[in-house]
């Protein structure tokens, strides 16, 4: 990049791959455009259901559960047993609906966390002060300890790597690429927990309760393979934005680049006050986690399952209160010695303004528990997934070769439904119980399903971070377009992908542990 350029680089032609890719992406916006507003996307999905368990139930539509042996038939919700299913249980399947209690006991922890300013001074001191020759795995690394901070780390995030990029001297264009994509393409990879485990492993669990009435899957249960992968992920970004990205020429922001502002500069330092703050929050935090440790080491701890159990403890079961009580104390301790927060009201108020915030899923996940309620009614997801697991005995098909499979068909669903707690809400009901007839466990597909959810975030303009991230390019590139930041995202998406499937499938077959289950 040169620094003293006073008008943007000529670029080079894009490739015959990237113009069909461009194509590509636009056919997938002009569809993903047409499609409703999720929220209505699943009272219509809703309605087919109601048709097409009405014609099946008149054929007569039934399988046998491998496992029960019980005949399973298609029950229509256009009849009276129907009907009232859907009126009278409406309360319940949206106060039921696993998701809606984790969303909002951990979103208030994160709340707290979040109105203190921990999250953003977290993420400054991470990558403020790193060599340059580092900076873009430290920038990546932290998105993914970011990803703690859910849709936040987008808004907090790339404008820092812009920064922080300038202040290297390299292109902030770069800085908000490395950002984007590390923050979307490794979006369930994380070396923390965070409310994507405890979503995901709740509907996991509802899915696979329609084999095993009994079966959980615990919120730690992929925590092993999602600490490995946020590694990995930052590895290979870097890899391939030192070494191929970093060297095209269209990388040039419209002005020189330039030293920062003092009011820029202040946007990236931490405060002497600040450091002292999160030193503090460090040693609590520390202290909370030897605390819960040192009360379940006792075989005799009441925090322990049946028989002592460490997996069916209070502590995994409970583990949405455990991360609301985290956030909110080291929410708190950064907030009063940073000087944000002041009095016990402000958590209070913490909570209420981090509550808004959650309105839209709120409003999503009603549609979304009606639409499953009616759908596991029917006993058409049951008899889908058993027609499946048969077809895929049949085929006789390896493990690994199953979830690749998996992997491609949530890749390409991902691109218009980008949502991934709405994805796996549809795709949870049949795939988990149909690989669980040919024996791969929950965990398992729920983990390919992390891996094929993630990859294609940075790539899908449906995606609203898709957006938000150009405008910020275009705040020093205003030619840039969605083929530019496609152009960008494309290859770097490619290679994870492909890497971290790979990764998965070698974990696979060396049946490494995923987590604790």
């Amino acid at each position: 990049m040169s620094a003293t350029a006073t008008e943007p680089q000529p670029t080079e032609p894009p490739s015959r791959v990237l113009r069909a890719a461009f194509r590509g992406f636009a056919a997938i916006e002009r569809v993903g455009n047409k499609l409703p507003n999720p929220f209505w996307l699943f009272w219509i999905l809703a309605g087919v259901v109601a048709v097409l368990s009405a014609v099946l139930a008149a054929n007569g539509v039934s399988a046998v559960n491998p496992g029960t042996h019980e005949t399973l038939k298609v029950q229509s919700l256009l009849s009276q047993a129907g009907l009232t299913t859907m009126v009278e249980g409406a309360v319940d399947n949206f106060a039921a609906f696993p998701p809606l209690g984790t969303i909002l006991i951990v979103g208030f922890g994160i709340a707290v966390a979040e109105a203190s300013g921990l999250f953003t001074t977290l993420l400054r001191r991470m990558v403020a002060r790193v060599p340059g020759r580092y900076l873009t795995f430290a920038l990546s690394m932290t998105a993914m300890v970011a990803h703690v901070a859910g849709d936040a780390a987008y808004v907090t995030l790339i404008p820092l790597g812009a920064l922080i990029y300038r202040a290297a001297g390299r292109s902030p264009v770069l800085g908000c690429i490395v950002a984007y994509v590390s923050i979307s393409a490794g979006y369930d990879a994380s070396p923390s927990l965070t409310t994507t485990d405890t979503l995901l492993s709740s509907i996991s669990t509802a899915a696979a309760r329609t084999i095993d009435p009994h079966y959980t899957v615990t919120p730690v249960a992929n925590y092993f393979f999602a600490l490995a992968s946020s590694v990995l992920v930052a590895l290979v970004i870097t890899l391939v934005v030192d070494k191929v990205i970093a060297k095209r020429s269209d990388l040039d922001p419209d002005e020189p680049v330039t030293a920062l502002s003092a009011a820029e500069v202040k946007a990236i330092e931490v405060t002497p006050e600040q450091r002292r703050a999160l030193r503090l929050t460090g040693l609590v935090a520390l202290g909370f986690v030897a605390l819960l440790v040192a009360a379940m080491i006792p075989a005799s701890s009441p925090l322990r399952g049946k028989g002592g159990s460490l997996v069916e403890s209070l502590v995994v079961s409970g583990m949405s209160l455990v991360l609301c009580v985290f956030f909110t104390l080291v929410g708190w301790v950064y907030g009063r010695a940073a000087g944000t927060f002041r009095a016990a009201r402000d958590i209070v108020e913490a909570l209420a303004e981090g509550t808004r915030t959650y309105a839209p899923i709120l409003v999503l996940f009603f549609a979304i528990s009606q639409f499953l309620a009616y759908f596991k009614w029917t006993n058409i997801g049951d008899i889908l997934a058993i027609k499946g697991a048969e077809t895929l005995k049949d085929l006789q098909l390896n493990g690994w070769t199953v979830l690749v499979g998996v992997a491609v068909l949530i890749t390409f669903m991902n691109l218009v439904i980008t949502s991934g707690s709405a994805l796996w809400a549809l795709a949870a009901p049949v795939i988990v119980p149909m690989l669980m007839l040919v024996g791969i466990e929950p965990e398992t597909t729920q983990a390919i399903y992390r891996v094929a959810d993630s990859v294609t975030n940075c790539v899908t303009p449906m995606s609203p971070y898709f957006a938000m991230a150009l405008g910020f390019i275009q705040q020093y590139r205003k030619s840039a377009g969605i083929g530019t930041l496609a152009s960008f995202t494309i290859p770097i998406a490619a290679v994870v992908w492909i890497v971290w499937v790979a990764f998965f499938v070698v974990w696979y077959l060396l049946r490494i542990p995923l987590g604790v289950s």
